[in-house]
Parts: C-alpha cells; sequence; structure tokens
C-alpha cells in the first residue's frame, strides 16, 4: 500500500469508538475517588496504563487504514463492545472482575492484531509489523488473565510485568514498517486530550450532584473550569500547532519515531494527569473540610504531571524545555503538602491560581512568537 497523497481525516467510526474510552477513564477517575487511598491511586495508574495502550494500539490500525470500510469497520465495532467488558470490569480489576478485565482486554488486543494482519495480506511491509506487535501485544495481555486468576502480589506482579511487556516491547521492536499520516495522527491526539479534560468537566459535575448549590459548590466548580481551560490553553494554543509541523516536516522514519515518542509514550502522562486531577476536583467539592492526603495530592501531582509532559513534548520536539512549566508543576507539588492543612476550596483555587498565571505569562512573554506560530501557514 503506497503512502497516500491527501492524508485521511479522523472518521465518524474512530470518534464512536473514542466514547467507550470516554467511558473507561470515567470508570478510571470513579474508581479512585470513591475510595482515594495510595494503593488505589496506584492501581488506577496501572489501568489507565494498559487502556491507554489499547486505544493507542487502535489509533495507529486507524492511521494505517481507514476505519470505515471493509472488515476493518467489522473488528472495530467488535473492539468496542470488548472494550465497553473491559470498562465496566475497571472498579473490579484488581478484586473480583480481575478475570473479566483480563479476558476482555486480551480480546480487545487479538482483534486489533486480527486487522493488522487483514492488511498485511495485501501489504507486505506490515508483515513484519504484525509479526513484532503480536510478539509484545499477546503475551502482555495474556499476563492481565493470568493476573485476573491470581491474587495479591502475584497479580500486581503479572500486571507490572504486563506493561513493561507492551511498553518496553514498542521501544525495543524499532519503527522499521510503520508509517505516519501526520495531521490524521496527531488530530487523533489533540481529540484524546479533549476527552481527558472532558472528563474532568464530568467529574466536576458528579462531584457537585446532591450537594446543595450554594457559594461554595459554585465557586469550586468555576475555579475547576478555569484550572481545565488552563490546561487545555497549554496544549492547543500553540504547542499542538508546532507538534504537527515538526510531525509532518520530519523524513520519514523520523515521523515514526517521533509519533511513538511524543504521541505513543508522552501523551500518557498528559491523559494520567488530566484524570489524577480530575479524580482530585471531584473530591474538592465533595468534601467540604480539608482533602486528605491522596486528594490533595491528585489535586496538585495532577496538573504537575501535565505539565512536566507537555515540557518533556517539547523536549522531544524542539529539543528544549519549557522552564517556566517546569517551575510551576514544581510549584504545585511544593503546594500539596499545603493543600491537606488549608481548606478544600483553598486548595483549588491555588491550583487554579498556578495553572492560570501560567498561562497569562506565557501568553504575556511569548506574544510574538505566539502570534508567528498561530498566524503563520507553514
Amino acid at each position: 500500500m503506497s503512502r497516500t497523497v491527501q492524508e485521511q481525516q479522523v472518521t465518524p467510526l474512530e470518534l464512536f469508538f473514542d466514547l467507550v474510552f470516554v467511558f473507561a477513564i470515567t470508570q478510571v477517575s470513579g474508581f479512585v475517588s470513591d475510595d482515594a487511598t495510595w494503593t488505589h491511586l496506584l492501581e488506577g495508574l496501572a489501568i489507565m496504563a494498559v487502556l491507554w495502550w489499547a486505544w493507542v494500539s487502535y489509533a495507529w490500525l486507524g492511521n494505517t487504514a481507514g476505519s470505515d470500510e471493509g472488515a476493518i469497520r467489522v473488528v472495530l465495532l467488535s473492539a468496542m463492545g470488548a472494550m465497553l467488558i473491559v470498562s465496566l470490569a475497571v472498579p473490579g480489576a484488581f478484586a473480583d472482575d480481575g478475570l473479566i478485565f483480563g479476558i476482555a482486554y486480551f480480546a480487545v488486543r487479538l482483534l486489533h492484531i486480527g486487522a493488522y494482519a487483514l492488511l498485511a495480506r495485501e501489504d507486505e511491509s506490515l508483515r513484519g509489523v504484525v509479526g513484532r506487535l503480536a510478539a509484545s501485544a499477546i503475551p502482555g495481555a495474556l499476563l492481565l488473565v493470568l493476573a485476573g486468576a491470581l491474587d495479591g502480589t502475584p497479580r500486581a506482579i503479572c500486571w507490572v510485568a504486563a506493561i513493561a511487556v507492551d511498553y518496553g516491547g514498542l521501544a525495543a521492536q524499532g519503527v522499521e514498517g510503520w508509517r505516519v499520516q501526520a495531521s490524521h495522527f496527531a488530530e487523533r491526539h489533540g481529540l484524546i486530550i479533549i476527552i481527558a479534560l472532558g472528563e474532568s468537566i464530568v467529574s466536576l459535575g458528579l462531584g457537585a450532584g446532591g450537594l446543595n448549590l450554594g457559594a461554595r459548590v459554585v465557586v469550586g466548580a468555576l475555579l475547576g473550569v478555569a484550572t481545565a481551560a488552563a490546561l487545555w490553553w497549554a496544549y492547543f494554543d500553540v504547542v499542538a500547532i508546532v507538534a504537527e509541523r515538526r510531525l509532518q516536516e520530519a523524513p520519514r522514519d523520523e515521523q515514526v519515531r517521533i509519533a511513538r515518542d511524543s504521541y505513543t509514550y508522552l501523551h500518557l502522562p498528559m491523559v494520567a494527569g488530566i484524570v489524577v486531577f480530575a479524580v482530585g476536583v471531584k473530591r474538592t467539592l465533595e468534601e467540604g473540610g480539608h482533602l486528605h492526603a491522596v486528594p490533595a495530592t491528585a489535586l496538585c501531582a495532577g496538573v504537575a504531571l501535565y505539565l512536566v509532559a507537555l515540557s518533556a513534548f517539547k523536549r522531544r520536539n524542539i529539543g528544549s524545555w519549557n522552564i517556566p512549566r517546569l517551575v510551576a508543576a514544581a510549584a504545585l507539588l511544593a503546594l500539596a503538602p499545603l493543600a491537606t492543612t488549608v481548606p478544600a476550596l483553598v486548595a483549588l483555587s491555588l491550583v487554579a491560581l498556578v495553572a492560570c498565571g501560567l498561562i497569562a505569562y506565557e501568553v504575556t512573554a511569548y506574544s510574538e512568537a505566539r502570534a508567528r506560530i498561530r498566524h503563520s501557514t507553514t
């Protein structure tokens, strides 16, 4: 299959598939916030890591072949069903529903490999890719099936091994045979950031649900939206534009490496940071007094993780770190202990102040570069 001259657009079926992922990450944030302990936070991050790998695998599939045609359409719709069962099993993935989670996840990954095998029948260059994909995807998914049949430490070891096999396997396999349609790939990942930010708004609504709509809830909701808006601005105002252009202009092999590093790997901590922040903001609205250690850490460290990932994103694409964002991330981490000693609304106010203050500084300090980037046609 030759590389198309005009790149494909994100299809309605891909967006339809993403709706299941919306539910999955909502399940993760709900799982952690309903019992906000360190163990649940770590388990939630592990679940997020395997869910992300499933989603990003299908993002690569859609980037390789149009997902609205032929057998690929049937595979994607079938994978949606399996992914829905995975999502339903999220709250019990480390408990009674672990085996259901593992089997459904294995089905999601197997359908993905099957779709690539269908494409490889007509595309010789993809045959080696399919073999390398299967070499890490199938063992990784089988480890999660095994984890569902175990308990305690053996289960945790299987989860760690499964994540290591998937993430390490991609890094070790190289990029031979892969290809990227830059605009489609960048847009696909931009949309998943929107989805994660939308989940944080949903968490705001869930946190306010059942509460009297007084001044505390109204102010808390507005502060949460302001922080989410700052996170949106930090990605879409300039960063997404520069990254897409860098991806488009790179040589073919470098394109694939950038796609792997900047999008497949570095977008995970961005999405995870938003989900962790969503846990903190939900508990902030629910708790009228002081936040406990885990929600307070989630509130501050979630935004910090997002900003550090964005800075690493710039480092991978441009070659330099974003110092103001690293400073803001450090300030947020320093706020985490304080967030347990002040009222929850004050803690959220401080997080919003740092996030919005960062955006105000960048708009002022980099106004000329920002205008040049945003209004340039090349």
